[in-house]
């Protein structure tokens, strides 16, 4: 390939898929490479190499998540208003993390299965007696959610209104989901919220009557685990118990939604391996769910800030200078795996970046992500015999998150 590269920076260019053959062109030619923004920003430096990624995400003291995540510059307002989880550092980080993380540690997923089963079980036998379907609405959208409603405590009624909130505010770059499209109107009324968008106040709003209610009762859900005293004695403001609910909401169900789509995309054009499904056992799906997540790569970047001089690649990056991980150029960087644009189930020591994995930011919701995409497919192996495309799917216009927001699909009924 030769350049002109796409531009990375316009979330057009992803609306036909990731630009690959831009990244295999940077990997290979300039894999600390200086990228102008067209927008008028300030440029940033874009890691593409699976080992210079793993080795920002390593080290947080120097690449620092406090001045955000994506690639807009805020100022110290902004940042302040609409810092997450996500957009901290140790020792702050460390600390928030240990109050929010026992409900998603490995031990607790562990005692999901049985739930996450119940939906998938729910939402598949809804559609018997259908053949054609849009798999993203009538499946993938909500499983996550649902699970994530019971997880929290919210009532069934309430999950359709959450979903399009959080719709909103992860796909704040596509017209499909939200009004305020960051890079086409005026957004800067809502500069202190997150995501820059309004929606944030209307989850805000949610957030406090359901803790308030908690308090008045607690339930064993994960909204009360949140209100409670350490034994050190220490607390969860409310900024940081709305920032944690509204980041939970958005990301705890696009994400895994879009990689379940991405999943089965990638076996309606392998029927060979749809095939296999009902034959694996359990450490081959859990290696076909791996597979899945390193294929779709669905967080496809995060940002970084850096806080001091450090060479990477021969190039010198300064103090100050924005760093972008691209997840989704690492997780098919040729010098680390076999055949990367292969999709192979069997892929031995699939160390993918897909989760920030490496990183004190590992994704709080990577095991129960994995658990609700295995069961879902085995759910899907016990009830199809066939799947394939019934028409065009439909991407969402981001370069931050890459996901199907359409998949209509044609299944045989076991």
């Amino acid at each position: 390939m030769t350049e002109p590269l796409k531009d990375i920076t316009s979330h057009d260019t992803f609306v036909d898929g990731v630009p690959h053959e831009t990244f295999a062109y940077l990997r290979a030619n300039d894999p600390v490479h200086w990228t102008e923004e067209s927008d008028g920003g300030r440029g940033f430096w874009s890691l593409t190499k699976h080992e210079d990624v793993v080795f920002a995400s390593r080290h947080s003291e120097i690449f620092s998540s406090r001045q955000g995540i994506r690639l807009e510059d805020m100022d110290e307002e902004e940042t302040e208003a609409r810092r997450t989880l996500m957009e901290m550092d140790a020792p702050e980080h460390t600390r928030l993390r240990r109050l929010v993380s026992r409900p998603f540690a490995p031990k607790s997923i562990a005692t999901y299965e049985d739930a996450v089963r119940e939906i998938a079980v729910d939402l598949l036998d809804s559609l018997k007696g259908k053949d054609e379907f849009d798999f993203v609405s009538s499946v993938s959208r909500g499983l996550p959610m649902r699970m994530l409603g019971r997880l929290l405590g919210l009532p069934n009624e309430d999950l359709e209104w959450l979903v399009l909130r959080g719709d909103a505010l992860i796909g704040n770059t596509d017209p499909d989901f939200t009004e305020y499209v960051v890079d086409q109107v005026d957004t800067s009324a809502y500069r202190l919220l997150p995501f820059r968008s309004p929606v944030s106040l209307e989850l805000f709003e949610y957030a406090s009557q359901a803790l308030e209610e908690r308090r008045i009762t607690p339930t064993h859900d994960v909204l009360s685990s949140l209100l409670e005293t350490t034994v050190e004695g220490d607390t969860l403001d409310e900024l940081a118990l709305q920032n944690f609910f509204t980041l939970m909401v958005a990301a705890g169900n696009d994400t895994t939604r879009y990689s379940m789509t991405a999943g089965l995309q990638a076996l309606i054009e392998r029927p060979d391996l749809f095939a296999q499904l009902p034959s694996m056992t359990l450490e081959q799906r859990k290696g076909l769910v791996e597979e899945m997540l390193r294929w779709s790569s669905v967080t496809m970047h995060f940002r970084r800030t850096a806080t001091q001089d450090v060479e990477i690649g021969a190039k010198t990056i300064k103090a100050g200078d924005k760093v972008v991980m691209w997840f989704t150029s690492a997780n098919f960087d040729e010098d680390h795996f076999d055949s990367p644009y292969e999709f192979r189930a069997d892929r031995a020591h699939n160390d993918h970046v897909a989760f920030g994995l490496f990183s004190p930011h590992l994704c709080l919701g990577a095991h129960l992500a994995r658990l609700e995409m295995r069961v879902l497919f085995e759910e899907i192996a016990a009830r199809w015999s066939s799947v394939e495309s019934a028409g065009p799917s439909e991407r969402l216009r981001s370069n931050f998150i890459g996901g199907t927001k359409q998949l209509p699909i044609r299944v045989t009924w076991r």
